[in-house]
C-alpha cells in the first residue's frame, strides 16, 4: 500500500529542509504520496517542488520571527494568526480522516520546532519529526554545561535538555515512530529519555556541492612550486530585506578595514597578495542598493573577473589589488571557495561553518541578526563562529585566525562535528519509508 505523507514545517528554512526529505523519498524505489502544509509563510519552496498544499497558507507580519520579539507576535495575531492557525489544524485532521475513510496508511512528517510537532500529535495518525530548531549545543558542549550569565539559562535547560518535558512528551508517544535531531549530542541526550532519536545528520548540509571541480587556485604547472593563491573572504548578510542591506553597510566597513589591516608590514596576506571578497546574495535583494553602498566605500566596477563563477550575472568591483563579486546564482561555490566568512546570517552561517571553515559574525540590529541571537549562534557552532562587537575587529579576527593553523584545524573539525556529514536527507527518507 502506498504510503501517504503529510509535511509540515513552520518557516522558509524549515521548508526547504523539508522539501530536501520529501525528494530523497520521490527517489526510493517504494512510492510515496506527498502532500505539504507550511505553517509559515506560502511555501514557495513546496511549489516549486510541485509539492500539493492542503490547506490556508498566508505571510505574517514577522516572517516567522515571533519567538525573538513580544511585538513581532501581536503584528502577527492583529494579522490573523489564530484564526490561520485554527484553520490549518482543521486541514490537518480533515487530511487525516479522508485518507482513513479510503483505507490508506497515512502519516505525517513534522519539521522544525514544537508548533508542527503539536500538530502532528493531535492529528490521529503515526508522525516523526525533524528538529531543526533546538539543540543541545545551545547549553552544553561534548563534556559538560556552558558557562553563562543569561537569567534565561536555567530555563533552557532546566529539565536536564533543551528539549522541555512537555516537548519530550511529544516525541515520546506511542504515535511519534522517529525523532530526527540536527546533531549526535542531541540525539544521545534525548535517547536517554526514552525517546525513538536517530543520528542521520542535518539536511542543512545537502545539496551543497559546487559547481567548480576543483579549487582554481590549487592548480600548478610544477609540482614542487608553491601554489599562489588570494586569500577569499564570503560575505554572507543574510536574506531578509531591509535587514540585509543594514547588514551590508556593516560588512563594508568591515572590509574596509581588512583591507587597511593587509597593507600593515607584519600582516599575513595571502600568497599572492591579493584579497578576493565574494557576496553571496540572496536572490531576492537587490543589487543595486548592495552597489551604492560599494561605491561609497571606493569600489569601482570592473570587467575582469578573479574566479570562474558559473554566474553570467555576477558584479565585479575592484579596489587596487582587491576585488569583490557579487552573485545570486552560485552560492555553493561562495560557500566552498571561501576561507573565512564575514557572517549575518542565519542558516547560511551555519552551512559554512559545517564545511569546516571560521566564521566572523557581527551582530546587526534585526529583527533576524540581532545580538541575541548571534550570541546564541555563537554557542551553537562553538569555536566556529567568532563574535565581535563592532565591524573594525573583524581584521585582527582574521590575522589571529591564519597564524594559527592548529586553531584553523580544530575549528574544521568542529564544524563537521556539529553540523554533519552529507546525505541526511537520504538517510532520513529511508529510516522513515521503513517506520512509518
Amino acid at each position: 500500500m502506498t504510503l501517504q505523507l503529510l509535511v509540515l514545517s513552520n518557516g522558509h528554512g524549515e521548508d526547504i529542509i523539508a522539501v530536501r526529505i520529501v525528494q530523497a523519498l520521490q527517489q526510493l524505489p517504494t512510492p510515496t504520496n506527498i502532500f505539504a502544509l507550511p505553517i509559515v509563510g506560502e511555501g514557495r519552496a513546496y511549489q516549486q517542488a510541485n509539492i500539493p498544499i492542503i490547506g490556508a497558507v498566508q505571510n505574517m507580519p514577522s516572517g516567522g520571527f515571533i519567538y525573538m520579539d513580544g511585538r513581532q507576535l501581536m503584528r502577527d495575531v492583529q494579522g490573523g494568526l489564530l484564526k490561520l492557525t485554527w484553520e490549518q489544524i482543521k486541514s490537518v485532521r480533515r487530511w487525516v480522516r479522508s485518507h482513513r475513510k479510503l483505507g490508506h496508511q497515512s502519516a505525517i512528517l513534522a519539521v522544525g520546532d514544537i508548533v508542527p510537532l503539536l500538530f502532528a500529535a493531535i492529528s490521529g495518525t503515526n508522525y516523526g519529526f525533524v528538529g531543526t530548531a533546538k539543540s543541545e549545543y545551545y547549553v552544553r558542549d561534548e563534556t559538560d554545561m556552558l558557562t553563562r550569565n543569561s537569567k534565561s539559562a536555567w530555563w533552557e535547560n532546566f529539565s536536564g535538555s533543551v528539549y522541555h518535558p512537555w516537548e519530550r512528551w511529544l516525541m515520546s508517544r506511542r504515535r511519534c515512530r522517529a525523532v530526527f535531531p540536527r546533531d549526535a549530542l542531541t540525539a544521545r541526550i534525548l535517547q536517554q529519555f526514552h525517546i525513538p532519536a536517530f543520528d542521520l545528520g542535518n539536511p542543512m548540509m545537502d545539496g551543497l556541492e559546487p559547481s567548480l571541480t576543483s579549487h582554481p587556485f590549487d592548480d600548478t604547472d610544477d609540482q614542487n612550486s608553491e601554489v599562489t593563491r588570494p586569500l577569499i573572504v564570503t560575505l554572507l548578510p543574510g536574506s531578509r530585506a531591509p535587514e540585509a542591506y543594514n547588514n551590508w553597510e556593516l560588512m563594508m566597513v568591515a572590509v574596509s578595514a581588512v583591507l587597511a589591516s593587509f597593507r600593515e608590514p607584519e600582516a599575513i596576506v595571502s600568497s599572492d597578495g591579493r584579497v578576493i571578497f565574494l557576496g553571496a546574495i540572496a536572490p531576492g535583494l537587490d543589487c543595486n542598493i548592495l552597489t551604492q553602498t560599494l561605491q561609497i566605500q571606493g569600489w569601482r566596477a570592473s570587467q575582469v573577473s578573479p574566479l570562474p563563477l558559473p554566474d553570467p550575472n555576477c558584479l565585479t568591483f575592484q579596489q587596487k589589488n582587491a576585488y569583490l563579486v557579487l552573485t545570486q546564482t552560485a552560492y555553493n561555490d561562495c560557500l566552498h571557495l571561501g576561507d573565512v566568512a564575514i557572517a549575518m546570517a542565519g542558516t547560511a552561517t551555519e552551512q559554512f561553518v559545517g564545511l569546516g571553515k571560521p566564521a566572523i559574525a557581527i551582530p546587526g540590529t534585526g529583527p533576524q541578526y540581532n545580538p541575541g541571537f548571534a550570541e546564541a549562534q555563537s554557542r551553537l557552532l562553538g569555536t566556529s563562529l567568532i563574535l565581535v562587537d563592532q565591524p573594525a575587529k573583524v581584521a585582527p579576527v582574521i590575522q589571529s585566525l591564519f597564524k594559527n593553523p592548529d586553531l584553523l584545524q580544530i575549528i574544521a573539525e568542529n564544524g563537521v562535528q556539529r553540523l554533519g556529514k552529507p546525505g541526511a536527507a537520504k538517510r532520513i527518507a529511508e529510516t522513515l519509508q521503513a517506520i512509518l
